[in-house]
């Protein structure tokens, strides 16, 4: 089994904490790639950053339909493409954010996000609601680190406060790390919270994994079939669907 791991942003270095996460999961048999954009934004942090590092996305996913990938993640917290990866990808195609609020959810009766920056405190919730966890979601909260600043070791401490802060203040059973860039950092903060702590990229592996042993692809009708065949212009030329997309 062939799981291709794709860090959305340009950034090697948040690439490399990601693969480990992913690799440390990982069932016998199962092969894992993390993989970094080659073209968009060098981290994601505001709707135009996402915007931007969907093609490059969205490049990882053809190439490895090409090559035989049996299913992919998408290590990035707001999952970007996440759609339209999964029209272009014959198997299944997980995002953090989704994969992470679904196994904390059965944690308890809820959980609380602890996340980068302050502006993306809407766009989590939006997931949550997207992915029918507002119930189980009971707080999102910012530490206002940027993403590229997050493998400073300084960082943990002002990561593991805002954990505990936000477990006291919604009451919450787990947490939810709201950065790929963080994953490496959930023993650490499930031993310092006291509660469970769910990295995405770890959830969302462990995910594709059971679904592709099971057998499971993606459906190929209606919504997430194939895009219609298309000719783009322009900077997109490349990613026209007029004969590419089988």
């Amino acid at each position: 089994m062939r799981i291709r791991v794709i860090n959305p942003n340009t950034t090697a270095a948040m690439t490399a904490v990601i693969d480990e996460c992913a690799r440390a999961v990982a069932g016998p048999g199962t092969v894992v790639q993390a993989v970094t954009s080659t073209m968009g934004p060098a981290s994601i942090e505001s709707h135009y950053d996402e915007a931007l590092a969907v093609p490059g996305l969205l490049a990882e996913i053809a190439r490895g339909e090409a090559e035989g990938v049996d299913g992919y993640v998408i290590a990035c917290f707001g999952d970007p493409g996440l759609y339209a990866a999964r029209e272009l990808a014959r198997g299944p195609v997980l995002g953090i954010a989704e994969a992470a609020m679904s196994a904390a959810s059965r944690l308890g009766r809820g959980f609380s996000v602890v996340t980068t920056l302050s502006r993306t405190v809407g766009q989590a919730l939006d997931l949550a609601e997207r992915y029918g966890m507002r119930r189980f979601c009971l707080g999102v909260h910012a530490t206002d680190i940027p993403v590229l600043e997050l493998d400073d070791p300084k960082v943990r401490t002002v990561i593991a406060d805002a954990c505990r802060a936000a477990v006291a203040a919604d009451g919450s059973d787990a947490v939810v790390l709201g950065c790929a860039g963080m994953a490496d950092l959930c023993a650490h903060l499930t031993e310092e919270v006291g509660v469970p702590v769910v990295d995405g990229v770890a959830a969302a592996t462990l995910g594709v994994q059971s679904l592709v042993t099971l057998g499971l692809r993606k459906s190929g009708r209606g919504e997430f079939a194939a895009p219609p065949p298309k000719h783009y212009t322009g900077l997109l030329s490349a990613f026209g669907t007029d004969g590419a997309v089988q």
